[in-house]
């Protein structure tokens, strides 16, 4: 199932590439169009001395795996609506390793997703003083959200009728970043805002991806991040599951 969704990757390629250029356009406009502003703007928000292209990297990472989910998501949905399925169901493998290898599939593509764009920062000025040990964390951490997101994209595939409502379900995982630390510190938010933004999922994984980049002391976040993947891994491969284990509508 990993190579016939590999092969799905290579066929159509305009759905891969769209997943994975997407965070290289976000690093491209808020780099190279909006980060000196934002730079400006934000004053005392960032350390002395800090590059806002340092401070933006981890959050366009963590895009990526979202993107790479949503292109998941969108292929999921076509499986169930082609009928292919039905033809799986009929066969001697383990029902759900349908889904497993499209997981999979999508994990691999964020991960060279994430090294793209993790070049691309490079290129407009990106530094890390993380080690071996703490770049290792990095990847580890980032396969960990990509996991816990693909999970939930392969629920949304199932959910939704059409490739469409997939693809608009999915938006979730890629609009929630907007509205966390990724960009600007939740702290220079309206009181509203930055509750909602310091309290969501994504802010603690990207503080972590943040601070082992940066090789700042961790603090709470990465506990909490790991404990955020975890449960959003759970939760989308129960209901992944449930939604695929259902009867068929007839």
């Amino acid at each position: 199932m990993l190579r016939r969704d590999l092969r799905h990757a290579l066929r159509f390629p305009m759905t891969t590439l769209s997943g994975m250029m997407l965070p290289v356009f976000f690093m491209l406009l808020f780099a190279g169009v909006f980060g000196n502003t934002l730079r400006a703007g934000l004053g005392g928000a960032i350390p002395a001395g800090g590059r806002y292209i340092d401070y933006l990297t981890p959050g366009v990472v963590l895009l990526t795996a979202a993107g790479c989910a949503e292109a998941t998501a969108i292929g999921v949905s076509t499986d169930m609506t082609e009928g292919i399925v039905a033809r799986f169901r009929t066969m001697a493998i383990t029902r759900t390793s349908v889904l497993t290898g499209r997981v999979l599939g999508s994990l691999l593509r964020s991960l060279v997703s994430g090294v793209l764009v993790v070049a691309v920062a490079v290129a407009f000025g990106f530094r890390s003083s993380a080690g071996p040990l703490a770049w290792l964390a990095v990847v580890g951490l980032f396969a960990l959200v990509s996991f816990a997101l693909t999970w939930m994209s392969v629920s949304f595939g199932l959910l939704a009728k059409t490739a469409a409502g997939a693809n608009s379900l999915s938006l979730i995982a890629v609009g929630l970043p907007f509205v966390s630390s990724a960009f600007v510190p939740s702290a220079s938010m309206p009181s509203g805002v930055a509750w909602f933004a310091r309290d969501q999922p994504f802010t603690p994984v990207i503080d972590s991806l943040r601070d082992l980049l940066t090789a700042a002391p961790l603090g709470d976040s990465a506990a909490l991040a790991a404990a955020w993947c975890a449960g959003i891994s759970l939760l989308g491969y129960l209901w992944a599951r449930s939604l695929y284990e259902r009867p068929p509508a007839h």
